[in-house]
């Protein structure tokens, strides 16, 4: 561990502490309380930059819903040393790409450059990010941009379900709520309110930069304090955040039919109910479940249904994981005439593992899914600085890629079977979007 010395409250010491956590892997902790963590790899010739802040759509208030998104957009429309052409062409002009998304639980900004460009892509990203102007003039542009992307979201049913089931489960919870907020949030909202949650929200203990390449970690923390020199970033001492925790039980639903009536070809529906949250130990045996389940060509309820008798051309299960809550379902897309015995075959599925579990060789086969999803997962810079952010910001620690697929070798078919008894069997929500109304699935 490094240690060196500037000055905090009252004349006290602020540390700044470096510490190898892994082969290559190093963090620091700046005394604003914002972490820095890189990944060298030599063998590449590129360099991967993200800026990930632990604030996303569960953090506002109903009146403020997509507050975090329409942030997002703002703080690449210009800052005091660039506006908006200077921080795309700058970037563009080195063969690098920027970009952000936004989540319910965190937002990123990022970069992926040639190695050698790693100090433009530090200074042009730590400038939007810590010193947006937030122009209202954008804001009125943005605004426009925002609203037709949430009427474009609508016109595509296939996503539109997912958000559907959320709600169904979560209700008026943050986390039930769209990330983009709704067109009557975002009309009313004004660049006063967008640009206090921005300095309330945007602060150092709540900020990860990683990075991951050919790279020096030394050279990375040195650039890092130079681009937020003078900047919000750079004031005060603190502890960073630790990972997202929840304070009380999410609450969720009783379990019901959501109908949004599209005047659509294909009926798209979501099956399924409360799961678990991402600290969860048993995470790592659903992950297998999943992969049985609905995660593949080889899953029983894509051989079931698409398979076996050509019912939908897509269908799949997926589990999404926050702090504190969870959620599982099945998404089938299929003919409205066929949506019945979709879901009958799926109901029927869900019940057979639940009540009898999955073999051995199913099980086999559900660990190399896993793990090869994730080790493959991690061939580019890209995905290695995601990794580093999640494990940060996410989790307060960095698990090992042996470790990692230790964790899902130790997976017992007690586990599986014993999770799958207890989320499949629960009572469940259905949501569906196609030219049906509530009456179609009353007797549901």
């Amino acid at each position: 561990m490094t240690t060196s010395n500037n000055r905090g409250p009252a004349g006290r010491p602020a540390r700044v502490t470096t510490k190898t956590l892994q082969d290559g892997v190093k963090r620091t902790v700046l005394p604003s309380g914002l972490r820095i963590v890189t990944e060298a790899i030599p063998t590449t010739r590129s360099a991967s930059l993200g800026v990930w802040v632990g604030i996303g759509s569960r953090d506002e208030t109903p009146g403020m819903s997509g507050a975090s998104h329409f942030l997002e957009h703002l703080l690449f429309k210009g800052t005091h040393k660039r506006t908006a052409l200077q921080i795309s062409a700058e970037i563009e002009a080195v063969g690098g790409e920027t970009n952000a998304f936004t989540t319910k639980e965190y937002t990123c900004y990022y970069a992926r450059v040639l190695d050698a460009d790693l100090a433009l892509a530090v200074d042009v990203m730590c400038d939007a990010v810590a010193d947006s102007i937030i122009d209202p003039a954008d804001v009125e542009t943005e605004r426009g941009v925002i609203l037709e992307e949430i009427a474009m979201h609508e016109d595509e049913p296939g996503d539109e379900v997912h958000d559907v089931f959320t709600e169904a489960i979560f209700g008026d919870h943050p986390l039930g709520r769209l990330i983009s907020g709704t067109e009557e949030s975002i009309t009313p909202m004004t660049r006063n309110q967008i640009n206090s949650f921005y300095k309330r929200r945007y602060t150092p203990p709540n900020i990860v930069i990683a990075a991951a390449g050919n790279l020096d970690h030394a050279t990375v923390v040195r650039l890092v304090r130079k681009a937020l020199a003078g900047t919000a970033l750079d004031t005060g001492t603190a502890d960073p955040a630790g990972p997202r925790t929840g304070s009380k039980r999410v609450p969720t639903q009783r379990p019901h039919t959501v109908v949004r009536n599209r005047d659509t070809e294909q009926a798209h529906v979501v099956l399924g109910g409360v799961g678990i949250g991402r600290r969860d130990e048993r995470r790592f045996a659903l992950g297998v479940l999943n992969n049985v389940l609905g995660g593949g060509m080889s899953s029983r309820l894509f051989q079931e249904i698409r398979e076996k008798r050509g019912l939908a051309y897509s269908v799949y299960s997926y589990a999404s994981q926050y702090a504190d809550a969870g959620l599982f379902g099945v998404y089938a897309g299929c003919a409205p005439g066929k949506v019945e015995e979709v879901l009958d075959l799926t109901r029927a599925e869900l019940e057979r593992v639940s009540a009898k579990g999955v073999d051995a060789e199913e099980i086999a086969r559900g660990k190399g899914m896993v793990k090869g999803a994730f080790v493959l997962g991690l061939e580019d810079t890209g995905s290695r600085m995601s990794r580093l952010a999640k494990s940060e910001l996410l989790y307060g620690d960095l698990m090992s890629v042996d470790e990692l697929l230790g964790r899902v070798d130790a997976v017992t078919a007690d586990e599986v079977n014993a999770i799958a008894a207890g989320l499949l069997a629960q009572p469940m929500s259905l949501a569906v979007v196609g030219p049906f109304d509530e009456a179609d699935f009353s007797g549901r």
